[in-house]
């Protein structure tokens, strides 16, 4: 199959330098197991493949595959509980439906609705913060390799404040663990993380439990929440004797290369330097952050120190699945902090949503650019004739400014097709919402 595209990537990291790479009549060679064999001029690549089939894209432009680093499985239907901080946002709308997912049934709807809601936006890869219920996961697990997704993701432990039904022990916690991972780690496109929600809710005995699961699983990563809220902080340090927020899991051994903690809006410089040192990511959430009045994410201070930084929607916090939305909300909060913010372009934009996710979870040599040699996960940005997006991309001045265009007007209804190692999403999963199949795309 070669695919004949108008197409924008991020090979190299714009915040060291790299820059958009853009080509108007591009063709992209896809060979079986889904890795692209050659890139160019479409005029050349389907001299060099007479025989191909011609997936005909110029009507829109192709991007990467967007990567969600930070995303909760269990809130989809508890988006857009407004006017709260994040500790009471918890208690009156997140941690009362995650209650609801101990019924593997209702698990299986959510599951359903949290699918569609990612492959809708053009999300093909995203760390996901599973439920604290075994059955929920294995539900969230078996629509995910149903669909053919790229997710990393686990069971959820706490073991103090949350609600009962949430709480499990140290004991439990490793084995559900075990069991999970032995059903779903390595599988497909499938793999597992060690999951504490926070400190704030896990103990020593949890986090030492965390600690031991990532050491029996071999490729595990970790994930959890850390600097959110300031409020959370001061009683993460009451809890911990003083700690920071980040030494409360590096004292555990749990900060690794494979390790990415939500949020970090409130970083002292010793914790940056922790996790610079120990190659751990921080996933920005932008819409939650202004949701729940988090606070606005120093992104140059994190650049500055060395931690890699990539986004996550923080769905339910968060105000959606599109990683669009969450890019330019990513502009607009540095902005605000003016000088002591990052200045943004549509460049940055489209790395931090996906060769920069690429990169924080292990997967760059494999995905998070359309480069030779890399899987053909891709989005297909096409607008209906007349939208604002359409009437942009038009009258574009260059590619840089068509990308501030998709990331400005870019919603969920403008992704008319969705690609996972070279299929089709909707192959295994059944249509997206939209209907699309994708619609407007030409054969030869």
């Amino acid at each position: 199959m070669i695919i004949r595209a108008t197409v924008l990537d991020t090979p190299d990291d714009p915040f060291a330098g790299g820059v958009l790479r853009a080509e108007d009549d591009c063709g992209i060679l896809v060979e079986q197991a889904g890795v692209i064999g050659e890139r160019g001029p479409f005029a050349s690549v389907r001299a060099d493949h007479p025989e191909e089939e011609v997936v005909d894209l110029r009507d829109g432009v192709l991007l990467p595959g967007l990567v969600d680093t930070h995303v909760h499985f269990p809130q989809v239907r508890v988006i857009g509980g407004l006017g709260m901080p994040l500790l009471d946002w918890l208690d009156e709308c997140a941690l009362p439906e995650e209650v609801r997912l101990r019924d593997v049934d209702y698990a299986r709807e959510v599951a359903r609705d949290f699918m569609t809601g990612l492959v809708d936006a053009g999300t093909t890869t995203a760390l996901v913060f599973g439920s604290h219920f075994a059955g929920a996961v294995d539900a969230m697990f078996e629509a995910a390799d149903r669909w053919g997704l790229r997710i990393t993701a686990g069971l959820v432990t706490s073991d103090r404040i949350l609600p009962d039904p949430l709480l499990t022990t140290p004991e439990r916690a490793y084995e559900e663990t075990a069991g999970l991972a032995a059903r779903w780690h390595g599988k497909g496109r499938l793999r597992y993380a060690v999951t504490p929600r926070f400190s704030l809710s896990a103990s020593e005995g949890i986090l030492e439990a965390c600690a031991a699961s990532l050491a029996a699983l071999d490729g595990a990563w970790f994930t959890s929440h850390v600097n959110e809220n300031l409020r959370e902080i001061a009683e993460v340090g009451a809890l911990f004797d003083g700690a920071s927020y980040v030494d409360s899991y590096d004292r555990f051994g749990l900060l690794t290369v494979r390790s990415l903690l939500a949020h970090n809006v409130h970083p002292t410089d010793a914790e940056l330097a922790t996790l610079a040192a120990r190659g751990s990511a921080v996933a920005h959430c932008p819409t939650s952050n202004a949701a729940l009045g988090s606070g606005l994410f120093p992104l140059r201070r994190h650049v500055e120190s060395g931690v890699h930084v990539a986004l996550g929607s923080d769905v339910g916090a968060g105000t959606g699945f599109s990683m669009l939305k969450e890019g330019l909300q990513a502009y607009f909060l540095q902005r605000l902090l003016g000088e002591q913010g990052m200045p943004l372009t549509s460049t940055h934009l489209l790395w931090l949503a996906t060769g920069a996710g690429a990169r924080a979870l292990g997967l760059a040599e494999e995905i998070g650019d359309l480069s030779v040699g890399k899987q053909l996960d891709a989005v297909w940005v096409t607008p209906e004739a007349g939208d604002p997006l359409a009437v942009g991309l038009a009258n574009a001045r260059c590619a840089e400014d068509a990308l501030s265009k998709v990331f400005a007007l870019g919603t969920t209804s403008d992704v008319g097709g969705v690609w996972v190692g070279g299929e089709p999403i909707t192959a295994r999963g059944g249509p997206s919402r939209t209907g699309r199949e994708p619609v407007g795309i030409r054969r030869s």
